[in-house]
């Protein structure tokens, strides 16, 4: 990837974020306990109303739209708002990967309304109890069609599951990954010392050595006490990611609006801000948009935002 020029107009990307409309589709996963700050219908205005603060003078000028549930119906209703949103320059949206059809549905979604912007898949591999999920034969196939298709792959896994991806990463070294929220490394209490968990180090670490996979600056607050985490307990798996992948190969994400259960999209950004002191402004620029906007090909971050359509 060439390294962003810092001429250019400083964009902010958000290169994971959520919505939903419970009146249209419910939203299971908000069922579960301590889900309740959350449940109830977001949309972008929601976000355009949060999202105020700054990252180093950068205002939010591009998102990139995630998928939530298992659900081609949702992929296709995020890719239509995608079209219809000039903040939305990306979705990540979801397929069955296992399904002999993969190649059909992608087809499907991207001559659809707002199919250009569908960028990558997801699969909530997280809630899969195979420790080997991904790399089931029908699965593999489902993945070398996203590939095939010119699309990249979101992973969403926990630390533990850290080894299939990077198998993944080896087996199909040219399908482009993203790891989601840094592999949700356990942040704080189970970081004695001030240092980042040692197990997810090690498989973070081997998972970069693969130069095709990129790695998001989200989630991690969540991963920590809602209530009383600091930038201390963040900053020791900060200094990994940075370590491991450069700031070429990170970008940031807010995870909103479920990073509400831990104070919110503005406090997230202000920690991000701190966290890039002493990164030169080169480094910054592709953190906060570079990095995003080369993995997901964004339209417009560069100029401004796209005109709605």
């Amino acid at each position: 990837m060439s390294e962003p020029s810092v001429s250019e107009s400083p964009s902010l990307v958000d290169s994971h974020h959520h919505v939903w409309d419970l009146d249209r589709r419910p939203q299971p996963w908000l069922d579960e306990p301590g889900h309740a700050p959350i449940r109830r219908t977001r949309t972008l205005d929601d976000l355009r109303r949060t999202a105020t603060r700054t990252i180093a003078g950068r205002r939010l000028t591009s998102t990139v739209l995630v998928q939530c549930v298992t659900s081609v119906p949702e992929t296709r209703e995020l890719l239509a708002l995608a079209e219809q949103d000039p903040l939305v320059g990306a979705v990540v949206g979801w397929a069955d990967l296992a399904s002999p059809a993969i190649g059909e549905v992608l087809d499907g979604l991207r001559s659809g309304p707002g199919g250009g912007y569908l960028r990558a898949l997801r699969h909530l591999v997280q809630a899969e109890s195979d420790p080997d999920w991904l790399q089931r034969p029908a699965v593999e196939r489902g993945l070398r069609a996203v590939r095939d298709s010119g699309l990249g792959y979101d992973l969403l896994v926990r630390s533990e599951q850290l080894p299939q991806a990077v198998r993944l990463a080896q087996r199909i070294p040219d399908l482009p990954l993203v790891l989601d929220h840094a592999g949700k490394p356990p942040v704080g209490g189970e970081s004695p010392g001030g240092r980042a968990p040692a197990d997810w180090e090690r498989k973070v670490r081997v998972l970069a050595a693969s130069p095709h996979v990129r790695c998001k600056v989200s989630g991690l607050i969540t991963e920590a006490d809602h209530r009383t985490w600091t930038i201390d307990d963040i900053r020791p798996v900060w200094h990994v990611l940075l370590d491991a992948f450069g700031p070429e190969r990170l970008m940031f994400g807010s995870d909103w609006p479920v990073c509400v259960l831990a104070g919110g999209w503005n406090r997230w950004a202000a920690t991000v801000e701190e966290l890039l002191d002493g990164c030169s402004a080169r480094e910054q620029q592709a953190v906060l948009s570079g990095t995003a906007t080369s993995f997901y090909r964004l339209p417009g971050t560069a100029e401004g935002p796209r005109p709605r359509t």
